[in-house]
């Protein structure tokens, strides 16, 4: 990370952060105030919310408004923010657990309301800070501190949840591909509606021994070799992609109003009504 970066996007009286050696989260975070940089936004125009868990510390490094709030809630609370003051690049940071376990139906009902909020899905995998339980992401079969001998529930695809949902952008990328990342939050960010980023991270200390997946240096060559570009893989056989995950863009859709535009004309109704 650059020192001009650090000094324009970051409270360096916070610094160094406290995830683990190996952890993906800090590239993941750098890839966002890369994107922010990039958008030339107004530091005060931005609020980034984030709930509870290792990805939720992010918001406590970076130097904008911030709001850390509680478990699986940081959608709802980022909702109430975008109706408030409409104006803000309101920019969630949240956990595979925080999203999609308590905070499942709050991230589908932000989706399909379209607002204007933009979500990075910090997946490890794992419930890190809590002490290794499994999580709706941890695959089949994987080990957790809460499945000793395996775990049997299938996980979700977060990017393609989302998009069914109703999110009207939708992409995924790595610690490991963390121009392309940048590129994509970027984009999210840029996008009228709600969107979302899930970038896959790693966690060395406990997804990776648990599961004997090696060094930090050997699990983000993991990503590197087994995530393919959306568009490379649709030129592929299917036996060169068995094995593979998918990243890239999956929607992005740009003619669908966005919901707190929609709830500003059903005030200016209101008012004409009187």
């Amino acid at each position: 990370m650059n020192s001009q970066l650090v000094q324009d996007f970051f409270r360096e009286d916070k610094l160094p952060h406290i995830w683990c050696p190996g952890c993906g989260h800090g590239i993941i975070m750098r890839a966002i105030a890369v994107a922010i940089e990039n958008l030339g936004l107004d530091k005060d125009k931005v609020c980034i919310v984030s709930g509870i868990g290792c990805s939720s510390r992010a918001p406590g490094y970076m130097d904008f408004n911030t709001l850390h709030t509680t478990h699986g809630r940081a959608l709802a609370f980022a909702t109430g923010v975008k109706h408030a003051n409409p104006e803000l690049e309101v920019i969630v940071i949240t956990g595979d657990g925080d999203a999609s376990a308590i905070g499942g139906n709050h991230l589908i009902h932000a989706a399909r309301r379209n607002i204007g909020i933009t979500t990075i899905v910090f997946n490890n995998n794992i419930y890190g800070m809590t002490g290794g339980q499994y999580s709706p992401t941890t695959p089949t079969g994987e080990l957790g501190t809460t499945a000793p001998y395996g775990n049997i529930d299938p996980s979700f695809d977060i990017a393609k949840l989302a998009a069914a949902a109703g999110a009207t952008y939708a992409a995924r990328s790595t610690a490991y591909h963390a121009r392309p990342l940048a590129k994509y939050i970027e984009t999210a960010i840029a996008h009228k509606g709600f969107s979302l980023v899930e970038a896959i991270s790693t966690c060395p200390t406990y997804y990776g021994r648990k599961n004997k997946k090696g060094s930090a240096v050997q699990m983000l060559n993991y990503l590197k070799e087994s995530f393919v570009d959306i568009k490379a893989a649709e030129k592929l056989p299917a036996e060169k992609l068995v094995g593979k995950h998918i990243m890239g863009e999956f929607k992005n859709v740009k003619d669908q109003e966005e919901y707190t535009d929609l709830y500003a004309k059903i005030i200016e109704r209101m008012k004409g009504a009187k």
